[in-house]
């Protein structure tokens, strides 16, 4: 009987595809994140031959030592950075993602913070709660009207495409983007500039949307000298992986009027945040809750599950990102 463990219990669509297999299958009972410790005493009491984790999960060379038996981590997740690529591939160990998990919900939420943000909905709706409101007043929280101006995106996969055409088609912006490959089809589709830089896109955006993986040339792609880049009236938006901002010199940046604002739903120390984040009233900050959709939930589970599936019964998962 082929066994499987899950780090943390998920929609019970996923579980009971495994169990239908007539897999055993074991569920850590805590509500919570699993430390790396704890994980790696519970792969020792059996000989797992997979293991359904979560982005939260650090999966490394001292996991897979002692887990020898696991053929597949299956993360039930977009990202795959808490993972060792190399780790596995150096024992032929699948890992694979669920990249279709929740991807146009993450558009649709970065789409919420930049609206949150150019129209002010955070403050205004603060200020209703105090009491403050006496009447319509011209002057009050003027926000950014968005048709016309330019949108920079900085990843072009699904989801940065997804923005790129819903700021093109929804709101009448000019896109620009950039990405390591050159996205052709946005620039037939959407009219689309590419930009040759990262710095390029910076310095014409209005508002800035990141949507790149987590990897070695991507941590702190957003640093202090590429935030004085940008315009002392754009916006940034981050709903990819915290660690691609430098969280500290954005907290100096929105002090120092450098940016105008930023909407973040991760964060480089998660679930920390940054000394003097949640003070600032040109942030809007949600909880890492992009792609938090039931439909989104159910498809992930859907998709873990059938990856598992696909490699225990000697089939190479379609979501296989170990090549």
């Amino acid at each position: 009987m082929k066994k499987v463990y899950i780090t943390r219990k998920i929609p019970e669509v996923g579980i009971n595809m495994l169990k239908e297999k007539g897999y055993e299958i074991d569920i850590n009972p805590k509500d919570r994140p699993i430390t790396k410790k704890e994980l790696i005493k519970a792969l020792k009491k059996k000989p797992y031959d997979a293991v359904l984790t979560l982005l939260t999960d650090t999966i490394d060379a001292e996991v897979m030592n002692n887990a020898s038996t696991v053929k597949i981590y299956a993360n039930f997740a977009i990202g795959f950075n808490n993972l060792d690529i190399k780790e596995a591939k150096a024992r032929s160990v699948v890992v694979t993602n669920t990249p279709s998990g929740g991807a146009e919900r993450v558009a649709e939420h970065t789409w919420a913070l930049i609206l949150a943000l150019t129209c002010r909905i955070i403050e205004g709706d603060l200020y209703m709660r105090k009491g403050k409101y006496h009447g319509w007043d011209p002057m009050l929280l003027h926000g950014d009207r968005l048709e016309g101006k330019t949108l920079g995106i900085i990843g072009t996969g699904r989801i940065g495409a997804n923005v790129a055409r819903k700021g093109k088609f929804g709101f009448g912006m000019k896109v620009i983007y950039y990405d390591v490959i050159r996205n052709e089809k946005l620039e037939a589709e959407d009219s689309a500039t590419f930009c040759h830089t990262v710095e390029e896109v910076l310095k014409i955006s209005d508002i800035v949307s990141i949507h790149v993986p987590l990897l070695d040339s991507t941590h702190h792609l957003m640093n202090a000298e590429r935030l004085k880049m940008m315009k002392n009236t754009a916006y940034l938006i981050n709903t990819s992986r915290g660690p691609v901002i430098d969280e500290f010199a954005l907290v100096d940046a929105l002090k120092k009027g450098i940016i105008k604002g930023a909407g973040l739903d991760v964060y480089e120390f998660e679930p920390k945040l940054t000394k003097g984040l949640a003070k600032l009233s040109n942030v809007v900050l949600t909880p890492h809750i992009a792609s938090g959709t039931m439909e989104a939930r159910l498809e992930m589970a859907r998709v873990s599950a059938q990856n598992i599936i696909d490699c225990l019964e000697g089939r190479v998962p379609r979501n296989n990102v170990v090549i």
